[in-house]
C-alpha cells in the first residue's frame, strides 16, 4: 500500500501532538487531512502543508485512515452525520476518544466499519506517549500495522485482545500521569517545607522523577529489583519505603486504579448509548 492519506476529525490537542510526531519523522503534510470548525487551529496547521477543511465528509472522503479526535460527548452527532461518506470511502477508523465502545462506534458509522479504539496519554504531547489500542475484527493486519506507524509518532502503543482491558489501559496509562503528578506535587511541597527553596524542590523532584523512569525503561530488571537495589538496609530509603508500606501504599494505588477503571466502564455505557 502506497502511503496512506490521514484523516483527522477534530483538531485538538491530542490530534495536534500526533500530526506534529508525524510530520517531525517525515510523514508528508500532503498527506493529511484536518478537519475543525476553529478557523484558527485550521490556519496553523494549512502553513504546515496540511489539507485543511471544515467539511467533516470531505475529509473522510479523502482519507484512507480517520482519526477520530473529537470529545466524547459529539461523537455520536459527528459519526452520525459523516456515516454516509465512511460507507462510501471505507476507512480505517482511529478513535481517540475515551469511553466510546466499537460497537457505538459501528452502529453509528456502519456495521461493516473497521475500527482501533486508541487510548493515548497526555504524554503523547511531546512524543512520549503510551497507548493501547483493540482492533475490531473488521481490522486487517495492514491496517493494524498503519495504526502502529500512526501511533509511533507519539510513543509507543501496545494492542490489548480484548475490548475490556481498554478500561485497565485506561488505569494504568490513560490516567497514569496524574497519578505521578500528584506524588510530584506532594514531594516537591515537603521538600519545601523542610527549608528547600520552591525551584530547587521543583527541579530536584522533576529530574529524580525523569531519572527513576529511565532507569526503569533501561534496565533488565524490574522496577521491584531496582527498588530493593537502592534500599540499603537500616538506611535512609528503607525508612520512606516502610512507612509508604505500614500506609498500605499498594492499596491505595490498587483501590485508585480499581475506581478510574469502574469510572472507564461506566462512561462506556453512558456515552456509548442510542
Amino acid at each position: 500500500m502506497t502511503q496512506p492519506t490521514l484523516a483527522f476529525i477534530g483538531a485538538g490537542n491530542m490530534a495536534r501532538a500526533i500530526i506534529g510526531g508525524l510530520l517531525e519523522n517525515g510523514y508528508p503534510a500532503s498527506a493529511i487531512w484536518a478537519s475543525e470548525p476553529d478557523a484558527e487551529k485550521l490556519s496553523d496547521l494549512e502553513t504546515q502543508g496540511l489539507n485543511v477543511t471544515t467539511d467533516n465528509n470531505q475529509a473522510v472522503s479523502a482519507a484512507d485512515v480517520v482519526v477520530l479526535a473529537v470529545k466524547p460527548q459529539i461523537m455520536k452527532a459527528v459519526t452520525t452525520a459523516m456515516s454516509a461518506a465512511v460507507q462510501q470511502k471505507k476507512p480505517l477508523i482511529v478513535s481517540v476518544a475515551a469511553g466510546i465502545p466499537v460497537e457505538s462506534l459501528q452502529r453509528w458509522m456502519g456495521a461493516d466499519t473497521a475500527v482501533v479504539r486508541c487510548m493515548p496519554n497526555t504524554p503523547a504531547l511531546v512524543q512520549t506517549g503510551a497507548s493501547g489500542l483493540f482492533a475490531s475484527p473488521q481490522v486487517t493486519a495492514e491496517q493494524k500495522a498503519i495504526t502502529d506507524e500512526v501511533m509511533a509518532a507519539t510513543g509507543i502503543s501496545l494492542w490489548v485482545e480484548k475490548e475490556e482491558l481498554i478500561d485497565a489501559v485506561i488505569a494504568v496509562s490513560g490516567s497514569g500521569p496524574a497519578y505521578y503528578f500528584l506524588f510530584m506535587e506532594a514531594m516537591i511541597a515537603m521538600g519545601e517545607k523542610m527549608g528547600l527553596s520552591a525551584e530547587v524542590s521543583k527541579q530536584l523532584t522533576l529530574q529524580t522523577a525523569a531519572g527513576a523512569a529511565k532507569m526503569a525503561l533501561n534496565s533488565d530488571v524490574d522496577p521491584a529489583e531496582l527498588r530493593r537495589r537502592v534500599t540499603s538496609p537500616n538506611g535512609t530509603t528503607e525508612q520512606a519505603i516502610l512507612s509508604f508500606q505500614r500506609d498500605s501504599l499498594e492499596e491505595i494505588v490498587a483501590r485508585a486504579m480499581t475506581n478510574c477503571s469502574k469510572r472507564a466502564a461506566a462512561m462506556a455505557e453512558e456515552l456509548g448509548k442510542d
